[in-house]
Formats: structure tokens, sequence, C-alpha cells
């Protein structure tokens, strides 16, 4: 792994979401254009403190706090290290591995406004050719690789497990061509837990391979976050 310091606390998101504490809630009226769903989610992020916190502290996404308690916990993003973020948009995972890493490759196939510290590419995970303007960016072999990609919701529960699913074998072959020796894989599933298979070959190639759920997750989401550490390549020669 490069670099071995931290900087801890030194950056804006508290792993608890300092600040983030219970307000009044504000309860929204069903507008006549406004399904009973969207009123629930408007509800739901007037009253998340996250939302209000992540406001505060110029986050452009409450997940950025998701992304700080992970490393809280386990302690993979390392000053110095370098960084890519996978389905970045809209970058509050990338604001907060710049603080705490430093050189930060963020990609999506969706645009995004820029980030300082951090190098921004239009790409698609699926291609050489973004494997290849990563490792160009990053001068190098990747330490970590993070994916918060998540599809379109369905409603339908088994659905959208085998959507994350194969977005998260997406980023776990992208990381496997880019990630050195030792390095980290962090990425978005939903509770059903991981697929046997992809498991299996997580286990052949991290020394670790645990499921974390941030407290910054919704108590009502069935999103957990997959940390596999100790990456050990098997078939690129490295």
């Amino acid at each position: 792994m490069t670099g071995t310091g931290r900087r801890r606390g030194t950056g804006k998101a508290a792993g608890k979401g300092r600040g983030a504490g219970r307000t009044l809630k504000t309860r929204i009226k069903t507008a006549k254009k406004r399904s009973s769903s969207s009123t629930r989610w408007l509800q739901r992020q007037l009253n998340d403190p996250y939302v209000a916190e992540a406001k505060r502290a110029g986050y452009r996404s409450r997940a950025a706090f998701k992304l700080a308690q992970l490393d809280d916990k386990v302690r993979f993003l390392r000053r110095n290290g370098r960084i890519v973020d996978l389905g970045a948009a809209p970058v509050g995972w990338t604001q907060v591995a710049v603080e705490r890493a430093g050189q930060v490759v963020a990609m999506d196939i969706n645009e995004m406004d820029p980030v300082a510290g951090a190098v921004t590419l239009l790409g698609d995970a699926r291609t050489d050719e973004a494997r290849a303007r990563v490792r160009e960016a990053l001068d190098g072999a990747a330490d970590v690789v993070l994916s918060d990609m998540a599809a379109p919701s369905t409603g339908h529960a088994r659905t959208d497990h085998l959507r994350v699913m194969g977005l998260v074998e997406v980023a776990l072959d992208f990381a496997e061509s880019v990630l050195a020796p030792g390095g980290t894989f962090v990425a978005k599933v939903l509770q059903g837990g991981t697929e046997a298979a992809l498991l299996a070959r997580l286990k052949k190639t991290f020394a670790k391979v645990r499921h974390v759920k941030p407290p910054a997750s919704r108590a009502d989401s069935a999103e957990l976050y997959l940390v596999a550490t100790g990456f050990h390549p098997q078939d690129r020669g490295t």
C-alpha cells in the first residue's frame, strides 16, 4: 500500500456525523402533482440529519458520511494512497477520499462537477480504455477501489438485488485489473449478502472480506457495504 501515515479526524466528515442531531420533524402535505411516495421521500430528506449536516459541511451527498464511517471502522484510506471512486457522481465519496487519502480518480458515465484535488473522468468501468485512463491518471496501480454504484430501483427486491450484484461484479473486475497487492475493494451490496460465487471469488483474491452497515445508511435501507482487504493478484503476474 502506498503511504503509511493517517489523517484521522482532520477531514470534515465525522464518523458519526457530528452536528447531525435531532431536530423538529417537518411534515409535508401531498401536493396534487406529487405522488405519495415522492412526498414520503421529500419528508425523509427534510428530516434526515445527515442531509442537513452534508449541506452544512459542504458535501455534495449525505453518502459522504457512509464512506467516512466505513473508513473509521476498517481504516483503508491512507495518506498519499491512490484511490479510484467508481460511479462517483455526485462525488460525496470523492470529497472524503481527497481529505483522507489525497490522490483520487473519480469516474462515472455521467458528467460530474470537478472536485479540488481529484481527477474526474467520464467513462465506463467495463471498458479497457477506462482502466488504462485510470492507471495513467494515477501513474500506477490503485491502493483502493471504491464503488457506490447503484441501479435505479424497480421496487422488486430480487430484481434490484441482481442489478446491484451485476454492478458489484463490474466494479470487482475493474478492481482486480488496477489494484496493487495489499489493496482494498469497497462496494455497495443489498441485504441478502454477497452471492456465493462472488464471495468465493473474493476470498481467493483478498485476505479478508466483511459486510458493514455504516450508521449513515438508513435503517430501513437494504444496503450493506462489502469491504475486501489484502488483495493478492492471482493471474496478473504481479
